[in-house]
């Protein structure tokens, strides 16, 4: 009988540590529908062609290294950072791009492009800034395009008030 109780509570004591192991198994409920991983890779993937286009349009268009794709991806990013203020970031990402060996005096040209073109830019449109800088980076000397007020200034819609009237009231 000794053996039995002994025998008995040696699988009692195997269970209660085996227990905590295969609880998680009975509280699980199978997964009925198979995971989606087509749409949301979809999406992704366009946007990866679409940065690979950018790069290989970048090294068709700008000669030297600078049109390299380590240098375009650095680069857009360091003039855009710069373009929003954040130069402590800025700096660090220079840092790598004159590592790679890119062209500092293209980031200038790129910046200076950006500067003079500022009036295209729309501070609400995520895509304006960044396509901006794609356009700058493939063509620095850019001419500037004038912009065109929406409104007329006041004083060419209401007649000046120095000038003199043709007809007097006296």
């Amino acid at each position: 009988m000794r053996s039995v109780v002994g025998a008995s509570a040696a699988i009692l004591w195997f269970l209660a540590l085996s227990a905590p192991s295969l609880t998680p198994a009975f509280g699980q409920t199978p997964d009925t529908k198979p995971p989606d991983k087509a749409a949301p890779a979809a999406p992704e993937a366009a946007k990866e062609a679409q940065k690979v286009d950018e790069f290989a349009e970048a090294q068709k268009l700008v000669s030297g290294p600078a049109g390299n794709p380590e240098c375009v991806w650095l680069g857009r990013r360091v003039v855009s950072l710069l373009w929003r203020d954040d130069l402590e970031t800025a700096f660090r990402h220079l840092d790598l791009y004159d590592r790679f060996g890119c062209p500092g005096a293209h980031i200038q040209a790129v910046f200076r492009c950006l500067i003079l073109h500022a009036a295209t830019i729309d501070p609400k449109a995520a895509d304006s800034l960044n396509g901006r800088v794609q356009s700058c980076w493939i063509d620095p000397a850019q001419p500037v395009v004038a912009a065109t007020p929406a409104t007329p200034p006041a004083a060419a819609a209401a007649p000046s008030a120095a000038a003199p009237s043709p007809t007097s009231n006296r």
